[in-house]
């Protein structure tokens, strides 16, 4: 009973220690698989893209913003591709005269599958934002076509004078990047002169006592530099708390840029920062630039433009205005 007694010993200490190896290695084991968990995460993490969700060539880390508009930038692995979609357009009359109604129509299309309908996000409440211009930049208008169940878009417009215009229809097709196309119209008859502008215009009365003024950083407009702008609403005299406004398009003000020569566009989305519109937009082309700020109080849209003569950004020029920063703070 004895040597059977302490064989069971033996194999029973045996058996814990055995045991015991095997907790330790499945410990190690589960500390490698964690390890290499946090790897796989952490690489993953790493291939992910974020890009502005305006200006989708517009790419960078997490937390930051987008130097042409000033929104954060949004997760986008699709960042860079190129869009398969393109807006077809059409006006009905075909042939536009000055001051008619006419319908615009709009529809995005797939290029490889044209009979296929191209849903659109909502962005800022709106489907299409089309921003109008004409030639000179004289004349602004902002619409939004609504959509038919053939899948296009249609929104009444009249143009004021002959001439060529160039509508920029804003838009996002689902699960693909945000796209602007360059769509024209060009309106019968001999169009007037076109308007010349000299130096800046920034502040812009907008009616019933509003206006708009612009100050940008250092006191001047350069390329190839953030530019950052201070924007401040008065009225009848008095500066407004632009948080105070209703929201106009789900935010409190909409800005959009265009170039006078190649009519390159950008739309800026205003923050707020201590009651005042503060803008940050990077322009790529030294030139003359025409903005147009709008706003909503009392359920009216009220509209604002500039004239921003933009000259050619030397490094020079970005230390200096970061001095003129610091003396003012």
């Amino acid at each position: 009973m004895e040597k059977v007694f302490k064989i069971s010993m033996e194999v029973i200490t045996a058996c814990i220690v055995t045991l015991f190896a095997a907790c330790n290695n499945s410990g190690g084991d589960s500390k490698k698989e964690s390890a290499d968990t946090s790897q796989v995460t952490a690489a993953h993490s790493e291939e992910h893209v974020y890009a502005c969700p305006m200006h989708p060539e517009v790419t960078g880390k997490e937390g930051d913003t987008c130097p042409k508009c000033g929104m954060k930038l949004e997760h986008n692995d699709n960042a860079g591709a190129a869009s398969n979609v393109s807006m077809q357009f059409s006006t009905n009359p075909a042939t536009v005269s000055p001051n008619q109604e006419v319908t615009l129509s709009l529809t995005p299309k797939i290029k490889d599958k044209p009979n296929e309908q191209v849903p659109l996000d909502v962005e800022h409440t709106k489907k299409i934002h089309l921003i109008v211009v004409n030639d000179d930049l004289s004349w602004f208008d902002h619409i939004h076509p609504e959509l038919n169940a053939d899948g296009s878009y249609t929104v009444k417009e009249k143009f004021p004078a002959p001439g060529k215009y160039t509508l920029f229809a804003d838009y996002k097709p689902s699960g693909a990047n945000h796209t602007v196309d360059n769509l024209n119209v060009t309106v019968a008859g001999t169009a007037p002169a076109a308007k010349t502008y000299g130096a800046d215009k920034l502040t812009g009365a907008t009616g019933d006592g509003f206006s708009v003024s612009l100050t940008p950083e250092g006191g001047k407009f350069f390329t190839n530099m953030a530019m950052h702008i201070n924007g401040v609403v008065m009225l009848n005299g008095k500066e407004v708390d632009v948080t105070t406004l209703e929201d106009y398009l789900g935010a409190k003000a909409h800005m959009v840029v265009v170039s006078l020569a190649d009519k390159k566009y950008l739309h800026v989305h205003p923050s707020v920062e201590g009651g005042k519109f503060d803008l940050h937009t990077t322009f790529d082309k030294p030139g003359v630039y025409r903005g147009w700020i709008q706003f909503q109080s009392k359920g009216k849209v009220y509209t604002s433009d500039f004239v921003m003569n933009v000259a050619e950004g030397k490094a020079g020029d970005m230390k200096d205005m970061k001095k003129d920063e610091h003396e003012n703070h």
